[in-house]
């Protein structure tokens, strides 16, 4: 490299290194292709979910060779991937994933919702594993959209529930780039697809949420996390004068009433004591507090 940043040739060597396969050209990408009758018998494989290796080994067969193929097993696979399934090359290599981990166990399950340009707007999947955990320990689900990827600017949302030993499993995870109600009916609609609805959901405060499984799991009992509600407070209520007094306050009212009607007076002497009648965020908790208030949930069974 000279210092005005230009390569000089010193020397050409214009013998190969290596022997050629003159006999092989018809394998570079170029030349490869896929016929009609091909490209018909691999959709129609796939909709009748048969491997793509089981696909390409069929015409191996039907040929008596692969070297009497215009084309390899990768082709086959890239097929799937961009037009059977419609992915778009920019999530190819998302779409592929999936792919690959429905070949290696068919019961791995997941569905994709694509926008206009084939790009992958939602990604739902559970393994095999987390499948037949469904049966035995998914009644009562917590739902967490909390953690953000940034490098995709999607939302992961996971589904976790409680095995026989107290501990927590996964279920089902999902990638989200948006968290307005369609999404969430989407969403819902998958899971509901791969497991039973669960008895019970736990998840952070969202309309769009609760809207959702009300359309899509009429017979779910939807609770909201008390601690999310409860680690807001500070947020929510430091603009009053004496707010820690008000966050100790509400924070007793919330875990130490035992009845209905106790809950009802101790909250209204509550917002009276500090002039929280006009805030918005508690008159929204209050018209949902059986949602969420402990004293309301006593007749079901709810996750820590």
């Amino acid at each position: 490299m000279k210092d005005v940043g230009l390569w000089t040739i010193s020397k050409v060597v214009l013998n190969h290194s290596h022997p050629r396969c003159l006999d092989q050209t018809e394998m570079l990408k170029q030349h490869r292709e896929l016929s009609m009758f091909v490209r018909h018998t691999i959709k129609t494989n796939e909709e009748a979910k048969i491997r793509p290796n089981k696909t390409y080994q069929s015409f191996v067969a039907a040929t008596n060779s692969h070297r009497e193929l215009s084309f390899i097993e990768k082709d086959v696979r890239n097929y799937i991937t961009r037009e059977v399934r419609n992915i778009s090359e920019q999530d190819d290599s998302k779409g592929k994933y999936l792919l690959r981990m429905k070949e290696k166990n068919q019961n791995f399950f997941f569905e994709l919702n694509l926008e206009g340009d084939r790009c992958i707007k939602h990604a739902f999947w559970a393994d095999a594993r987390s499948t037949a955990a469904c049966e035995y320990f998914g009644d009562v689900v917590s739902f967490d959209t909390t953690y953000n990827i940034n490098r995709y600017n999607m939302v992961l949302g996971s589904f976790v529930g409680v095995n026989h030993h107290g501990q927590l499993t996964l279920l089902e995870c999902a990638l989200m780039k948006n968290e307005d109600i369609q999404s969430f009916k989407w969403l819902f609609e998958c899971c509901h697809r791969c497991m039973k609805a669960p008895k019970g959901m736990l998840n952070d405060q969202c309309a769009s949420i609760q809207t959702a499984i009300e359309l899509c799991m009429p017979t779910t009992i939807h609770r909201w996390y008390i601690w999310h509600i409860m680690k807001k407070i500070p947020h929510k209520l430091n603009r009053y004068k004496r707010h820690e007094e008000i966050e100790q306050k509400m924070s007793h009212v919330v875990w130490n009433t035992y009845t209905k009607e106790a809950f009802n007076r101790n909250w209204n002497d509550f917002l009276t004591k500090y002039g929280l009648g006009g805030n918005k965020w508690l008159s929204e908790l209050y018209k949902d507090q059986h949602i969420w208030i402990p004293v309301y949930l006593d007749h079901t069974s709810e996750l820590g």
